[in-house]
């Protein structure tokens, strides 16, 4: 007898909280087939209009489009700084360790506004000796995603570096390899599923960042979640709603793959 199976009291405790936590998020989705100018309900009218209306918008692509390139590129830069920062502490743990992780957690406690606001003093002054690093700029805007979001990979990393047993490391030093040696064929192999975690993580946490993308961007830089800011504001736009739908269907669709990949692996073993 399996003393770990879940009972259908878990089953039941675990369905009302799926659909209390997707209820709310599922109301969009009627909405974005009403064929009303304003957000509504259908009432018998339903229409595709605003599915293609942010199909034929280029101001929506366009920021799809950057919200895609800041968000990937500042997930790897996350990802990539965070591995580098966790193996260096691993390999040289001092008393200044604990002290150096909790500076990187540091903008973990920084409320978001304060955050904000320090990277648009920062961007603005790199703007006047580096225009394409600074204020409105994407290379901009990547590097204040990157500052935000470090801190979550290093966390992720260092519970999967944990795991590690440094008697691995120990045995490929005694075996002649180096210290790169060790790293790059012993440490990150090891790592592999830890680092794609981290990359996806991050790039969640950029894609939808909104506090500080609103400080630090201004015309030339509109990632998605400013336009979606805008079209609330301005005229409360339903092309908001159909761009949700489509967000839940293909986070829907990657947890489904998910579970699909881990249902196959699971059948393997």
């Amino acid at each position: 007898m399996n003393i770990y199976r879940a009972g259908w009291l878990a089953k039941l405790m675990a369905l009302i909280t799926m659909l209390f936590l997707m209820l709310p998020l599922a109301a969009v989705v009627p909405v974005s087939f009403t064929g009303k100018r304003y957000l509504s309900m259908p009432e018998g009218d339903w229409s595709l209009r605003h599915y293609v209306s942010l199909l034929n918008s280029s101001e929506w692509l366009g920021s799809i489009m950057q919200s895609a390139v800041v968000a990937v590129c500042a997930g790897l830069l996350a990802t990539l700084l965070s591995t580098a920062f966790v193996i260096a502490i691993w390999y040289r743990s001092t008393a200044w360790t604990r002290w150096l992780i909790g500076l990187c957690m540091l903008p973990l406690i920084v409320p978001p506004v304060v955050s904000a606001m320090v990277l648009y003093f920062m961007t603005t002054n790199v703007t006047r000796v580096a225009p394409g690093l600074g204020y409105d700029s994407l290379p901009g805007v990547i590097l204040a995603h990157t500052l935000l979001i470090v801190p979550f990979g290093v966390i992720n990393m260092l519970v999967a570096i944990s795991r590690i047993d440094r008697r691995i490391e120990l045995a490929a030093r005694n075996l002649g390899a180096s210290l790169w040696q060790t790293t790059w064929q012993v440490i990150l192999p090891n790592l592999r599923l830890a680092m794609l975690t981290t990359f996806l993580l991050c790039f969640v946490l950029s894609w939808e960042e909104i506090a500080v993308t609103l400080f630090i961007t201004s015309w030339e830089v509109v990632t998605l979640p400013r336009q979606i800011w805008s079209g609330l504001r301005d005229n409360v736009d339903p092309v908001v709603a159909a761009i949700s739908t489509l967000l839940i269907g293909a986070a829907l669709l990657l947890l489904l793959a998910r579970m699909a990949i881990q249902h196959w692996r699971d059948s393997r073993r």
